[in-house]
């Protein structure tokens, strides 16, 4: 009856897995694909007063500065938006669990299209709880859906194809509308109600057939610094506490502030990317909307070999799982070496997009792509490992929302490139590959930090 029990758990755990992996690739990071949808929306006239006068003679096609500045800015207001709300999602999240805060994305989606990506959002977060169900493997689920979370660009390039044959933007949008009952239906059948607790109990189950659940107390000792997890599984009689850091305690350290400036450097540098990319393709390509076109399509299938790349970066910070170590020590130890590449790859991101090279934009897809992947993946798992779980939403949320200061950055940057460069990106995107290099100093502080700390504890060993 156990075996029979375990294998339904397993089961599940699975189509948990396999739901999640689809929900992510199909809505989670669609927005990304905002250079397969600029075109589509230019197509459609979006902005088009702001052309008045401005005309190619080379070639006779139209290009304007004006329009392209005023969809940069529509991109970054949707990436802005979404950070704010992120630490208010990840304190419900917290506070209230899984189902909670699912019903509330929906229901704001439902109301109003324009929240499609707080609920991708909500999705990116919620999901990332089942790298539980796979201990030994964690950080690679972790990667997976960050990799699907990339990959989910690859949406608008789709409906961007189907516009170009005839089907309304509308229309498309209408589809993406109807889905979200899928997000339901997955809410009620695989997701917990509360959390997925790490490590998981032996045959602990949830959705519809949960046989427990768990909740979250905190416990107020004078000097505000401990915080108590209980949980409490009436189908196995069993109670469990344990003590972890407040809250508070865990943003003022400085392995979460390193980590903030790291994320938020390397997010500026993707975003500047993804906003400026279609202008920056049309004055490469002389206006050439042909060309334009084939460039963007690229690029947009060169989005979906994200889901492809992530996991490399769990399998990384995977690799000391069944050394002796704890779970922490194991894990902490091999982020190091994950974030280092992650800084790496986006110090040549920027030497790529910084050359006004139209064939070597290939080169800066690719990265982007794969950088952008080892850095939400790498974010979330370095979050999950580095701190405990029952703060892992207000934690992310705090990171997403802090991080909103450098997306404020981007309009004056923007306004300098279209006004005073006019144009031409080339000394600030110098700037930013010199900026890149700082994010460095994170994964080698971890690094330190990691050694520090098995010093100490042979030192203490030796002392016992």
């Amino acid at each position: 009856m156990l075996e029979c029990c375990g294998g339904k758990v397993k089961v599940r755990h699975w189509l948990t897995l396999l739901t999640g992996f689809m929900e992510s690739l199909c809505c989670t990071g669609i927005a990304y694909g905002w250079a397969s949808l600029v075109y589509v929306l230019k197509l459609d006239g979006y902005f088009a007063e702001k052309c008045v006068n401005v005309h190619c003679p080379r070639n006779g096609t139209w290009y304007c500065s004006g329009q392209d500045e005023q969809l940069s800015w529509v991109m970054l207001v949707a990436l802005i938006s979404n950070n704010i709300v992120r630490f208010p999602i990840g304190y419900i999240f917290d506070s209230f669990g899984t189902t909670v805060t699912r019903l509330l994305a929906m229901k704001m989606y439902q109301r109003n299209e324009r929240f499609l990506k707080n609920l991708a959002s909500v999705c990116c977060l919620v999901c990332v709880q089942v790298g539980n169900l796979f201990d030994t493997h964690r950080s690679t689920v972790i990667t997976v859906y960050t990799g699907a979370f990339d990959s989910s660009a690859v949406v608008f390039l789709i409906i961007k194809l189907l516009y170009e044959r005839g089907v309304s933007l509308y229309s498309s949008f209408l589809f993406l509308f109807l889905c979200s009952t899928i997000h339901l239906l997955r809410t009620i059948f695989l997701m917990p109600r509360r959390h997925i607790p790490y490590p998981v109990p032996e045959n602990y189950t949830y959705g519809q057939w949960q046989l427990g659940f768990e909740y979250y107390t905190s416990m107020k000792h004078c000097n505000q610094q401990i915080s108590g997890y209980f949980r409490v599984d009436f189908s196995f009689n069993s109670v469990y506490f344990q003590t972890v850091p407040s809250f508070w305690s865990c943003m003022m350290t400085q392995l979460f502030l390193w980590h903030l400036l790291w994320f938020a450097i390397v997010q500026f540098c993707h975003n500047i990317f993804v906003a400026t990319v279609n202008p920056m393709l049309s004055r490469l390509a002389d206006s050439d909307q042909s060309l334009v076109s084939h460039y963007t399509n690229a690029y947009a299938f060169t989005q979906l070999c994200g889901m492809l790349c992530a996991p490399l970066n769990g399998l990384i910070m995977d690799r000391h799982k069944g050394r002796p170590l704890t779970r922490r020590e194991a894990d902490l130890s091999s982020s190091s070496l994950a974030l280092l590449l992650t800084s790496f790859k986006c110090f040549l991101f920027c030497v790529c997009f910084s050359c006004p090279i139209l064939p070597l934009q290939y080169v800066s897809f690719i990265l982007q792509v794969i950088n952008s992947a080892f850095l939400y993946g790498g974010h979330q798992a370095f979050l999950c490992i580095a701190f405990p779980m029952c703060h892992f939403g207000k934690l992310s949320g705090l990171v997403m929302s802090l991080s909103t200061v450098t997306l404020l950055l981007q309009f004056p940057v923007l306004h300098l490139i279209q006004h005073q460069l006019h144009g031409d990106p080339l000394f600030v995107n110098v700037a930013l590959t010199l900026l890149s290099l700082l994010t460095c100093v994170h994964p080698i502080h971890i690094y330190l930090h990691c050694r520090n700390q098995r010093r100490a504890k042979r030192e203490g060993n030796r002392g016992g």
